[in-house]
């Protein structure tokens, strides 16, 4: 797929992310400083210590000043900045309406990729990825990284998608006329009018997206060749255009992704598969089965109450060695214990109602069509757990004793509580046992 706007290709520019200060803090995460440490002719002056100019001369560069012609994705970043609500209205309401079809196309990328194998660790490690964002930040806004290319994706989606409805429309004709007189005049007509219309869409369809993908530019085929026609006799077009392709590649960031939520993935399920095991491993009610049950029960609680919050780390972070950090999670629980309270109670609530949806599962090619309910109601909790990681890091106290006991007699029978509801999953679940092993809210987000 080639996205070129007059020969200038995408970049992504993520939002900038806030840095820790060092403070000689154990826990606080340290600031980011890439490289080697310059020699000291090499260090760079201070703006203070620099003389000004004498009076008439002109500080000059020796080289030009290089100067690049926006690309698509700065255009779009830009027109992503939110305007005055009072002072420019109708621009704040198509920002908002953009925005939020943005939205929906992010939310509607991610469920289908959950939906697929091997590619739903590629939306895991997007969840991760806001997770992580919002942890080193602090900024809610920071949750959306590819916000400003969503708009612009999705109306790529619906635009080819409008255009191939008439070749599934003659192919279904063509099939029939095939079926019911094969050979005939009539079958030879259809067939050669899905094939001609095949060549036409398919050259209208990769125009458009020379053009930039926008949604107008698939109702201008005649602009988009004259358009085109002119690119064509640049010699340096293509060129362009090929790094235009491997730099929207790289922008999209999908092998960070993916490694990212296969690690946050392996990770999780290392706490969690031990103390869900010994949950799952009673087969009859009563007698020794009821006291193994509990015994899981009570350890599975207390791995759903660190669980969240190493994930968190490990996505703040980066390292998968997080995982093993547990002494510096109760730590920092001790700094924000309502937060991370209130973080962990959400992020169970909103994974509740997923597991009625495993009751009947649809066919394989129809789980997208279920799987928005669960990127839905993860999201939310990715971005309040990685907020709360966030105050937790950032503190340099711990909260009164009191409060930190308030918040954990609150957590733990909640999270009891919790488990005690999800024992009865197996017996409504069509996957039986295998459903106790999911924690959609912390791996997998599908319904199997």
């Amino acid at each position: 797929m080639i996205i070129e706007v007059h020969g200038i290709g995408l970049a992504f520019v993520s939002p900038a992310m806030a840095e820790f200060d060092d403070r000689s803090d154990p826990i606080a995460l340290p600031p980011r400083q890439g490289g080697l440490a310059l020699p000291p002719q090499l260090q760079p002056v201070p703006a203070e210590n620099l003389s000004p100019p004498e009076f008439g001369v002109v500080a000059r560069s020796e080289q030009p000043e290089l100067t690049r012609e926006p690309s698509l994705v700065d255009q779009l970043v830009a027109k992503a900045q939110c305007p005055h609500p009072i002072r420019h209205p109708i621009q704040f309401i198509g920002w908002a309406v953009s925005m939020g079809f943005g939205i929906a196309t992010m939310v509607l990328a991610l469920a289908i990729l959950a939906a697929v194998p091997i590619l739903n660790l590629i939306a895991l490690g997007y969840l991760l990825d806001v997770e992580g964002r919002v942890a080193r930040s602090g900024n809610f806004r920071d949750a959306f990284p590819l916000l400003p290319l969503a708009p612009r994706i999705g109306s790529l989606v619906i635009g080819i998608w409008l255009f191939l409805l008439p070749l599934r429309l003659l192919a279904w004709a063509a099939a029939d006329a095939r079926l019911i007189s094969p050979g005939s005049a009539v079958d030879r007509g259809w067939h050669l009018a899905l094939y001609v219309s095949m060549v036409l869409v398919a050259l209208h369809i990769c125009l458009a997206l020379a053009r930039g993908g926008r949604f107008s530019t698939f109702f201008r085929p005649l602009k988009n060749l004259r358009w085109f026609w002119k690119q064509a006799g640049d010699s340096g077009y293509w060129d362009r255009a090929e790094r235009a392709v491997w730099e929207f590649l790289a922008r999209i960031r999908r092998t960070h992704f993916f490694w990212l939520g296969v690690k946050g993935w392996v990770g999780a399920f290392l706490w969690l598969v031990i103390p869900t095991a010994i949950f799952a491993a009673a087969n009859k009610p009563g007698g020794g089965a009821a006291v193994v049950s509990i015994v899981g029960g009570v350890l599975l609680s207390i791995a759903l109450a660190w669980v969240p919050f190493l994930q968190a780390r490990y996505a703040a972070e980066g390292r998968l060695s997080a995982f093993r950090e547990l002494g510096t999670i109760r730590e920092l629980y001790r700094r924000a214990p309502v937060c991370w309270s209130l973080a962990a109670i959400l992020t169970y609530a909103l994974s509740l109602p997923l597991f009625f949806t495993t009751v009947v599962l649809p066919p394989q090619d129809a789980l997208w069509m279920v799987t928005p309910i669960f990127i839905v109601s993860i999201f939310p909790t990715r971005v309040i757990t990685g907020w709360a990681y966030y105050q937790a890091v950032n503190r340099s106290q711990r909260a009164w004793f009191s409060v930190r006991l308030l918040s954990g007699l609150v957590l733990m029978p909640t999270l009891m509580a919790y488990t005690f509801i999800l024992f009865f999953t197996q017996f409504i679940g069509a996957s039986g046992k295998l459903v106790l092993f999911q924690h959609h809210a912390l791996l997998l987000p599908r319904p199997f």
